[in-house]
């Protein structure tokens, strides 16, 4: 849809020439939108901006002034029309621009395929439909995944259907309004998400697609709905990461875990796994157990959110639990609480600690077996993972932030990011895994509790040989995003020479790339006494991020070592707080 202006007719006569043109782009996309719900809603908004209402010009704008930009994520947004909003007529453009770019690289008499999945949010289902219908439309063979799956199903279908691509209708954790369509390429990429110049490459194809109108594009019914035993062989290969357990003791309670999916679609597929595996089935949080795109339960359905594990740490008190697991809606990330008296009850471990616990757990295994390999975390996670990689004389890898970049890391056993996100099973997925992850983290917890240890115990003896590793996350929102720019800015032109009264080693800049990391706007700050501090600017949303870790082996306890972590975790907090707000 080219948009161009055209002259508007208004009540008093006396439209503008900015709102005759957003005004007319919304009345073509209007003419074009296959979806009767945006197509009134936009309407409405259109009759109010012609009646003169400042308000409605102003959503127009919003809307159509620029487009969601597709890249390395793929495209999210707020479900409404416009090309700045998440909808059929954007999805559509998507599809056939990723269909245009896997037929122009698809060798010569070959027919490349797409396999696509959906979750329980708003549309999903639809979109996944519409994307079908266009692959198959533009000649690629389109296999739509038989109901709503948690994303790494999708991730795992890409390499075990072989499939040139793979598409996910999901927003993840994101606020219910908001929707979003993840790519997955195959072949050469081995089922991991999109980097550059792939995304670029598909983004040229979709803003092409976009001069015209998508009702133009052919579409056709001729896509495969695969059966149920995608789903088992993800089921089985997921279950076989819990390993041989313990047999149980009469003498000894069975482990407790209480289980939510947080309105989202992980609990069948989980509850699944873990039956396969012989793992304990978890008490499940009823209130969140089923897919609700509403999410009534909760403010913001991501586990790492203040509130959000508080209908589980509730169960898991009722019911005296041991482990408190947790997916986010898609079920590609995982928290996990734990018993804690000092914190009221239970406390989420921080993805960090999670890490540190399955990185170790896999750098035990591949000693066990001879395995050769590497771990790997995103620069902003915990260095404690090298410790751990060094101490097993396995190697380790440092990537950019996100699983596109994580899972591509040669010969990886492991890998994670702070963010919850986790991969296990770098054989059948290539994405982070909230299911396998949650497998690997109570098979630990079985293992550990028939010998009468609890993952606590776990977190200290981790302290005792590797030392207290302590991380902590400041978030600077911000309603100029200039500020953002001029604090990067500023950290580089007065680079720091201390901080909290720690003398600054060392600063990185990132942004014009280093060995093994492509460019990013990134700093990494070295201190003296080991801490470390990363700052960048968010890829989503309107805030910077300063990551700090400390690092403490001097005293004779975990007690006394992560006491002088955490209080050196304090100060460079308040030392960076400083710096930033100067600006």
């Amino acid at each position: 849809m080219s948009g161009a202006a055209e002259n508007v007719p208004a009540g008093d006569g006396t439209l503008g020439g900015t709102v005759n043109s957003v005004v007319a782009a919304a009345r073509a996309w209007i003419a074009d939108d296959p979806d009767a719900e945006t197509r009134a809603e936009l309407q409405a908004i259109v009759d109010e901006a012609v009646a003169g209402s400042a308000a409605a010009e102003a959503e127009l704008h919003a809307r159509f002034d620029s487009r969601l930009a597709f890249g390395t994520a793929g495209l999210r947004g707020e479900l409404a029309a416009g090309p700045n909003r998440m909808n059929r007529v954007l999805v559509a453009q998507a599809a056939a621009g990723l269909a245009a770019f896997l037929m122009e690289r698809a060798s010569a008499g070959t027919t490349p395929s797409v396999v696509i999945g959906y979750d329980g949010r708003k549309n999903s289902g639809v979109f996944a439909t519409d994307t079908a219908e266009l692959m198959a439309g533009a000649g690629v063979r389109a296999v739509l995944l038989p109901r709503l799956l948690p994303t790494p199903v999708l991730a795992f279908a890409v390499r075990h259907l072989r499939a040139s691509a793979g598409v996910m209708v999901t927003a993840s954790h994101n606020p219910a309004r908001d929707n979003g369509y993840k790519v997955y390429l195959g072949d050469a990429d081995d089922g991991s998400q999109i980097v550059p110049p792939s995304d670029a490459q598909i983004a040229a194809h979709i803003e092409r697609i976009a001069q015209g109108r998508v009702t133009d594009l052919p579409r056709s019914h001729a896509y495969e709905i695969a059966d149920e035993s995608v789903v088992a062989a993800y089921v089985a290969a997921t279950a076989s990461l819990a390993g041989t357990l313990p047999s149980p003791n009469a003498a000894t309670e069975p482990l407790k875990v209480v289980y939510t999916a947080m309105h989202g679609v992980g609990w069948q597929t989980a509850r699944s796994v873990f039956d396969a595996a012989g793992l304990p089935v978890p008490v499940s949080v009823p209130q969140q157990q089923e897919p609700d795109p509403d999410f009534p339960t909760v403010a913001f359905p991501n586990p790492e959110e203040p509130g959000a594990l508080d209908l589980a740490f509730a169960l898991a008190s009722d019911t005296r639990a041991d482990l408190v697991v947790a997916n986010d809606p898609d079920a590609d990330r995982l928290a996990i609480g734990i018993p804690d008296p000092t914190a009221g009850g239970y406390r989420r471990l921080s993805g960090n600690e999670v890490g540190m616990l399955l990185g170790w757990d896999a750098a035990e295994h591949a000693h066990q077996t001879g395995t050769a390999g590497a771990l790997a975390a995103s620069i902003v996670s915990s260095p404690a993972l090298k410790a751990v990689a060094d101490a097993y004389g396995l190697g380790f890898a440092e990537t950019l932030t996100g699983f596109k970049w994580v899972s591509r890391v040669p010969e990886l056993l492991f890998g994670y990011e702070e963010a919850l996100g986790y991969l296990v099973n770098p054989k059948t997925v290539r994405d982070k895994d909230g299911i396998s992850a949650a497998t690997a983290m109570i098979s630990l917890a079985v293992r550990l509790h028939a010998d009468g240890r609890t993952i606590a115990d776990r977190l200290d003896e981790f302290v005792a040989r590797f030392g207290a590793y302590a991380s902590d996350q400041i978030s600077i929102r911000v309603t100029d995003l200039d500020r953002i720019g001029r604090i990067m800015a500023a950290l580089r032109a007065q680079s720091p020479t201390e901080v909290a009264g720690v003398t600054v080693e060392r600063i990185d800049d990132l942004s014009a790339g280093s060995p093994g990391l492509p460019p990013s706007d990134v700093l990494r700050i070295l201190l003296a006494d080991g801490s470390r501090v990363m700052v960048r600017p968010s890829g989503t949303e309107p805030k910077l991020k300063i990551y700090i870790d400390a690092f403490d082996d001097s005293g004779a306890d975990a007690a006394s070592r992560r006491a002088v972590a955490h209080a050196s975790i304090a100060a460079l907090g308040e030392g960076m707080r400083a710096l930033t707000d100067a600006v």
